[in-house]
């Protein structure tokens, strides 16, 4: 369940009805309350104030009408650019770049500022009373506050629109494009990796946890003990593989008193077939444990950036690789890439590998990991970009001077690795 909250709360994330809505939700909040206080002062507390001079019925709803159309009538129009950007981006880059638009917090508070303002000025229009011996409240009431609010939201809207115009250029402006990746590589880099999943094994009790792996997860074993039984957990639905949410698996491990070992990473394409973990001893595998297990992972359609540093990787990959083809040819942006995949693997470099024996606070084996090690993800990414670059003179060079610039970082890294 876990594991769906965060899938949800990635989706939730990379839409462009989230912030909007919230938006438009704290808009008509402010509304109610500023009307209220209207309600409470009295007309003529304001006298000769500039800012909060008194307005008749008619003005009162020219003012909040025009306001009310003018923003809806922006909110179509940035709507329809951020379309135009998005299938731009798609078209130029690749598809599996539309998720970093999609996440443009610039794009989705453009459209929530206007769509909060016209929310908020109907909802005070809607107040406005001209009284009367026809009007069943029997009094005049114009807002003058909440009119105000409105005119300022309008005059804060002109500049998000002026923002919207400076960023939309600026977020497909190739080099930005990349550095944006590159960027969001390094920081995960930082951030997450390596994942802790339980506690690593300390140097002393290393020996004692080698013990705790059974015959059967081990490499170098007998034939013979490899058929020791354990039970294996295939994919129940068809997707990728988007997170994996290991205090669960770590948890119901620990709960069902078994040893997992993972065949599946964040990024992984799974389905009917697909085995996702092997669990020792099998006896113990119920219905219950093979819920509570595959509970941990949460699956869709597209890869996520969440947890799946492959996916960074395989979109500067995607790009240099577009760059570099026949009907492109533009070294210069594959040039680019390869400097922040240089970066990105030198910063890889100097941490220490990932332990994939983890235990619990017990200091009993729970799960068995297989992380990508430093030179799998050298060879996912330089190494699928090697055919294209060698196709190209200028690429090439650089292609060689990026692989001598990640050299003295895995130096450092013989001396540090465990």
């Amino acid at each position: 369940m876990r594991a769906l909250f965060l899938q949800y709360y990635e989706r939730i994330g990379a839409s462009y009805w989230f912030i909007p809505s919230i938006m438009a939700v704290g808009a008509a909040i402010l509304a109610f309350v500023l009307i209220e206080i209207d309600l409470r002062v009295p007309p003529d507390a304001f006298g000769d104030n500039p800012f909060f001079f008194a307005t008749q019925p008619d003005g009162a709803r020219s003012i909040l009408s025009a306001i009310g159309g003018s923003m809806i009538g922006v909110a179509g129009t940035v709507f329809s650019v951020t379309m135009a950007t998005v299938v731009f981006a798609s078209g130029s880059y690749g598809p599996r770049l539309l998720t970093n638009f999609m996440n443009d917090r610039g794009n989705q508070v453009t459209l929530g500022v206007f769509v909060a303002t016209f929310v908020y000025s109907m909802l005070v229009l809607r107040s406005v009373r001209d009284g009367g011996s026809e009007d069943i409240y029997a009094a005049m009431f114009v807002p003058n506050i909440a009119i105000f609010g409105a005119i300022v939201l309008a005059i804060g809207s002109i500049g998000i629109l002026i923002f919207f115009i400076h960023h939309v250029p600026s977020t497909i402006h190739i080099s930005n494009v990349i550095a944006g990746i590159g960027k969001g590589l390094l920081r995960d880099i930082e951030y997450r990796f390596p994942i802790n999943v339980g506690h690593p094994a300390e140097a002393d009790d290393r020996a004692n946890t080698l013990w705790q792996v059974p015959a059967c997860f081990r490499p170098d074993t007998a034939d013979d003990a490899a058929i020791a039984p354990y039970s294996e957990l295939e994919a129940n639905e068809t997707g990728y593989i988007q997170v994996i949410d290991y205090e669960t698996l770590m948890h119901a491990a620990r709960d069902h008193d078994v040893i997992v070992r993972m065949n599946c990473r964040p990024g992984t394409f799974a389905h009917s077939g697909i085995v996702l973990f092997d669990v020792w001893p099998s006896e113990r595998v119920t219905d219950k444990a093979r819920g509570a297990l595959l509970a941990s992972v949460a699956l869709g359609q597209t890869r996520s950036v969440s947890q799946d540093l492959l996916f960074l990787f395989d979109e500067l990959v995607e790009i240099a690789a577009r760059a570099l083809s026949p009907g492109i040819n533009d070294p210069f942006t594959a040039v680019t890439c390869l400097d922040w995949l240089a970066a990105a693997l030198s910063g890889l470099a100097g941490r220490s590998a990932p332990d994939p024996l983890r235990i619990d606070d017990n200091q009993k084996l729970r799960v068995i990991g297989g992380p990508l090690t430093f030179a799998g993800y050298v060879d996912h990414s330089f190494g699928h970009l090697r055919q294209y670059a060698a196709a190209d003179m200028i690429a090439g060079e650089h292609f060689i001077d990026s692989l001598a610039r990640i050299a003295p970082a895995c130096v450092c890294l013989l001396y540090t690795s465990p």
